[in-house]
């Protein structure tokens, strides 16, 4: 065990040693044979969406696959005949843990947390799909592990990599619409706001249910949840807002900074504090709304003006005239700056364009981020001692942190403040109550 240990701390080093992009001009020169050596990968939550990540690593040594469901992840068993086979990832990690150097985390989002942070603690680089986890936290306890542990992550907005995205966030902090004070990021569907089904069909014969529920309290199994239906229930998913809102919110995420507000200095005075509204079509216990508006307002962060950041789904929209000489589009970011907007029609931030067109007509501007091999490849690099990725988890967890404070001012009903330092809520007890949620009896971040 300590040889791979030392292997992977080796490997790490390099892309953790500073908190910005670095290229090194010959990583074969820099790193010899390890910069080339495949990595060993455990897949946890091999079908669905696992399927594609486990696809998106294959250049790699692929050594375990963990699915709770046999007949969902059967494609990918038959692609790695090679790969350790598990059905409860606690085991995966117990027996294998000296023989992988990083896992992949594709569960259903109940379960991201407690599989990324039992593998962090083992020193295991580690890829969680988005949203990266279902409570606030759960997001924090990811981020404090993964900087402890000294592990390269990467959270699954697979957007991050694209050019339009970047080509976006180098525009609004080059300053070529001036100082942004106000965001808006809309997307077309809602969820159900339904209650939760009634009747109790048996469990497939190839799903082990005890094991998909995993932290979550019992409920009985039903088709609605499992496979592919969990993120409308409040019990096991984040609604569309957790969901795609965190590929929609990227840009503006980043164009605005708001990840200075977590590493403001503890005490700071005044504290950062992040206000929060949230408005519903209707508030079910057990499924998201069917619509929502949630609205955010942000203290100055170092040079940038205070901000405002307004998010709608499922039918709210903004302002029909919002977009200069453009109609709203289904879905869409649009970041107002004193000069005109930066605005993405689509929901992963994947291209972009300034506003008004004739206005910027032949505008350019200096290329500042680097642009991506891919966001699974870039993290690869990374776990071999590469450029830091582009989401890691110290961004991601907050990304994911903002959009779930969205969930808990719609419960209560009332603007609530939050301190993202501390990761507390000042002005209602309630709404601290909903911070985080019990875990059955031997689950545990």
């Amino acid at each position: 065990m300590r040889a791979r240990m030392g292997r992977r701390a080796f490997l790490g080093a390099g892309a953790l040693g500073g908190l910005g992009w670095t290229f090194l001009r010959n990583g074969s020169l820099a790193f010899g044979a390890r910069a080339n050596e495949k990595l060993n990968i455990a897949v946890i939550g091999a079908g669905g969406q696992g399927e594609g990540n486990a696809g998106n690593v294959a250049s790699e040594n692929i050594a375990a696959l963990c699915d709770v469901d046999q007949q969902r992840c059967a494609n990918t068993l038959r692609r790695f005949p090679n790969a350790k086979k598990f059905t409860d990832f606690r085991k995966l990690l117990e027996e294998l843990q000296a023989k992988i150097d990083a896992v992949v985390v594709s569960t259903p989002d109940h379960t991201h947390a407690v599989a990324a942070v039992a593998a962090m603690q083992l020193g295991l680089h580690c890829y969680c799909e988005k949203p990266l986890n279902r409570t606030i936290l759960e997001a924090r306890t990811m981020r404090a592990v993964a900087s402890s542990r000294k592990v390269v992550t990467q959270m699954g907005n697979q957007g991050s990599a694209s050019e339009g995205l970047r080509r976006g966030v180098e525009l609004a902090w080059g300053g070529a619409i001036g100082a942004i004070g106000e965001a808006h990021v809309w997307f077309g569907s809602g969820n159900s706001g339904a209650a939760a089904p009634k009747d109790t069909p048996p469990v497939p014969p190839t799903l082990e249910w005890d094991l998909w529920l995993g932290p979550a309290t019992y409920k009985p199994y039903h088709p609605e949840y499992a496979p592919g239906r969990w993120r409308n229930w409040r019990h096991f998913g984040t609604g569309v807002l957790g969901d795609f809102g965190c590929h929609s919110i990227n840009m503006a995420f980043r164009a605005l900074r708001l990840d200075r507000l977590w590493s403001a200095p503890a005490g700071a005075a005044p504290a950062p504090v992040i206000r929060v509204e949230g408005e519903a079509a209707e508030i079910n216990p057990d499924s998201y709304p069917r619509w929502c508006k949630v609205v955010y307002r942000f203290p100055a962060r170092g040079d940038l003006p205070p901000a405002r950041l307004t998010w709608y789904n499922g039918g709210p929209r903004p302002p029909e005239d919002l977009l200069p000489g453009r109609p709203l589009s289904e879905h869409g970011s649009a970041l107002m700056g004193e000069k005109g907007v930066i605005f993405s029609d689509c929901p992963w931030n994947t291209r972009c364009a300034l506003l008004p067109e004739k206005q910027f007509e032949g505008f350019d501007a200096p290329r500042t981020l680097p642009r991506s091999p891919g966001h699974h490849a870039e993290w690869i690099q990374a776990c071999k001692g590469g450029p830091r990725p582009f989401s890691p988890f110290e961004l991601g967890g907050p990304m994911t942190e903002l959009l779930l404070l969205g969930h808990i001012a719609m419960i209560v009903g009332q603007p609530i403040e939050y301190d993202p330092v501390s990761g507390t809520i000042a002005n209602s007890p309630e709404a601290s109550r909903l911070l985080h949620r019990e875990y059955r009896e031997g689950w545990k971040l």
